[in-house]
């Protein structure tokens, strides 16, 4: 009777730390705009300026725009991409500082691409990833190059993909410049 429960209770305790373990690692980061939003005892007000839907692959286009963020004295910009799935809606939030590194990637990336679409690879991915999961980047497919953005690290309908990439680098310049815009304001 003794080995029963002594067997029961480390059965218990070896699937109770497998499964704590697992709830671990689905944990979702907290991105930049998440954590700026989270403060409490202060008013936060949302304002958001809107562009022309961005011109993807196929026939798709997605939402974007500004958003400008007052949490108490405080004042963030991000820029935002919404792609409205069948099931799904993914919004990628890119933070100011992070939009100026990701136009410098872009510019990087657009160089890489000319190389290593002449390297004429079966497959070739090359992309830059934000502290919050955000991707921008390229791959190249028997020669053709598609660019692509992720808009979210987790869930479905988060990626998109340029039918070049002046509509993308187009899209990001012209956030870039609201933001500039707003700030000066």
């Amino acid at each position: 009777m003794k080995k029963l429960l002594v067997i029961l209770t480390f059965a218990v305790l070896t699937i109770s730390s497998a499964l704590a373990q697992d709830s671990k690692d689905k944990i979702k980061k907290v991105t930049k705009m998440d954590a700026f939003t989270s403060k409490t005892g202060v008013m936060i007000k949302y304002i958001d300026y809107e562009f022309p839907k961005i011109k993807l692959s196929g026939y798709l286009k997605a939402e974007n725009k500004v958003r400008k963020i007052i949490c108490g004295q405080e004042v963030e910009y991000f820029y935002q991409i919404i792609r409205k799935g069948e099931y799904d809606t993914a919004i990628g939030s890119i933070a100011y500082q992070d939009l100026i590194e990701v136009i410098k990637a872009i510019q990087s990336l657009k160089i890489d691409s000319e190389s290593d679409k002449t390297l004429n690879p079966d497959y070739l991915e090359n992309k830059f990833v934000t502290d919050d999961g955000f991707e921008v980047g390229y791959y190249v497919n028997k020669s053709e190059v598609k660019w692509y953005v992720i808009l979210e690290k987790y869930g479905s309908e988060n990626l998109i993909t340029f039918r070049n990439v002046t509509e993308l680098e187009s899209a990001f310049s012209g956030a870039k410049q609201k933001i500039d815009t707003l700030k000066t304001l």
